[in-house]
């Protein structure tokens, strides 16, 4: 009888340690805190370091039972980062890592980090030593990004996800993060949901080898991000199925394009109900978990950021470059030059067909002068398209200059403003998905101290991978995004 009472006991404490919902998903809860400035510089590091690699090769009905879905958790991290909590190892070391789409390997910072490297020092730290399960590789490995690199070696161990153990994981404990900017980042590592056409070292990422483990029954995860920054809850991923509780509607499902990033092909752009004219032929993107911000080519997020009074740094080259070359871009469009080709044709965008070395400040310099000029041309041919007079066209281009993004890529909003911004409008599978103005923009600070960022940014990606449309967390926090890896498709619905 007393065997029996401490039984009883035992599993009353369990339930209460182990909050378990009536469709017996396993959760994690985790906490919150307000975005910073900070922040978003910390979440365009990462941006850099997935997206700046270069060299990238690429090769080219849902459902199931609520019982099948393992669920985690996720926390809103200053409405910029969000991140749930994985064990590794046996017994279990716990870290916190992003939930990335836009990339593929697992990582974590590890006991053997440089004794210099005071990033990798702060954060939690993987040690072999202490796991049973771990298997030594040893393989070198470095992820080089924008102002610097993460290195360090593969591992192989046990990977627990809410309620999955993933048997023999290769990952990478990483030595040496090359950028102090994550000294500020609340996330240990991130967790790759990418393809492994772009895994460094061709590691098998976690996601596959959950389905080649069948440790799920649909070869679907799913997303819900809750943008509500003072909610209890940041969101949720859910390996194995999706939660009717997390969407309205069904999912408009399109097809991936291209296998590396979860890449897909989106149409027009509307800022309001006038369209951008930029995406009407098509457009390569991205659906990027591991992103803040929704980012694009300058040229076409200058537009976005001036339909909605955005302000960047007022760029006395922009108003050169219209003062100077606006008569010969339009005279070239209306000669019926490729668009494409007007800014070669004008020298301002000619940079391998210079010779002599340049000063970094000669380059950025004519960086800037590039992109303005191809800024000009995208809003030149679509009002030309429209019939407007040539001296209306000039005078909102140099309006245009105003809004053109700062060096870092973001540009400012008045936060009084907000309730008379228009509707931003991206067409998917054919299908109108519009971001409120109380959905893109990002308030940071309280007070006297409160700014407002505008969530569009400017990122060049140069080809062969670009230019490339990033949708990150200011799209996926409207939306709920399926990932089906069985069926190669995403699928986009309201979120509830």
């Amino acid at each position: 009888m007393m065997l029996i009472r401490q039984a009883i006991c035992f599993c009353l404490l369990a339930t209460f340690l182990h909050p378990i919902t009536s469709s017996g998903l396993f959760r994690v809860g985790l906490k919150k805190r307000r975005l910073e400035l900070d922040d978003i510089r910390t979440g365009r590091v990462i941006r850099k370091l997935k997206h700046s690699q270069g060299g990238l090769t690429y090769y080219p009905t849902l459902g199931g039972d609520s019982t099948q879905e393992n669920q985690v958790i996720l926390k809103n991290y200053l409405d910029a980062q969000y991140y749930g909590v994985i064990g590794i190892g046996t017994p279990s070391q716990e870290f916190k890592v992003i939930f990335d789409t836009g990339s593929s390997n697992l990582w974590v910072p590890s006991i053997h980090c440089k004794l210099l490297d005071l990033a990798c020092w702060v954060h939690h730290k993987y040690k072999s030593s202490k796991s049973k399960t771990y298997t030594k590789n040893g393989k070198p490995c470095t992820i080089t990004y924008g102002s610097g690199s993460i290195s360090g070696f593969f591992s192989q161990d046990n990977v627990k996800v809410g309620g999955l153990v993933v048997k023999d994981q290769e990952f990478i404990e990483a030595t040496h993060e090359g950028s102090l900017s994550f000294l500020l980042a609340k996330f240990d590592g991130l967790f790759g949901l990418g393809f492994q056409e772009i895994s460094e070292g061709n590691a098998v990422p976690v996601w596959d080898n959950m389905v080649g483990q069948e440790l799920v029954k649909e070869k679907v995860f799913s997303f819900w991000l809750n943008r509500d920054a003072d909610a209890e809850t940041g969101g949720e991923i859910v390996f194995g199925g999706v939660d009717p509780a997390h969407f309205k509607g069904n999912h408009t499902y399109v097809p991936v394009t291209r296998k590396g990033y979860w890449q897909f092909n989106m149409g027009d752009i509307f800022v309001g109900d006038n369209s951008t004219g930029f995406c009407e032929q098509g457009c390569d993107a991205i659906m990027d978990s591991g992103t803040l911000l929704l980012a694009g080519p300058t040229t076409v997020i200058t537009q976005i950021n001036h339909g909605i009074g955005a302000t960047g740094v007022v760029s006395a080259e922009c108003k050169i470059v219209v003062s100077e070359y606006g008569e010969m871009i339009w005279d070239l469009l209306v000669s019926k030059v490729l668009p494409s080709l007007v800014c070669k044709e004008i020298g301002l965008c000619v940079f391998g067909k210079q010779t002599g070395v340049k000063s970094v400040v000669e380059q950025e310099g004519s960086s800037v002068l590039c992109k303005v000029c191809e800024m000009a041309v995208v809003w030149v041919e679509t009002r030309l398209k429209q019939k407007e007079t040539k001296e209306k066209v000039f005078e909102d281009l140099n309006k245009l200059c105003e809004s053109f993004p700062s060096p870092a890529g973001e540009s400012i909003i008045d936060c009084n403003n907000i309730q008379n911004m228009p509707n931003v409008t991206f067409t998917i599978g054919g299908n109108p998905f519009s971001l409120t103005p109380q959905q893109y923009i990002l308030k940071t600070g309280v007070g006297y101290a409160e700014t407002c960022i505008s969530g569009f940014s400017a990122y060049d990606l140069p080809p062969p991978t670009g230019p490339l449309w990033i949708l990150g967390d200011v799209f996926m926090g409207a939306y709920h995004t399926v990932f089906d890896s069985g069926n190669l498709q995403i699928g986009i619905a309201k979120t509830a």
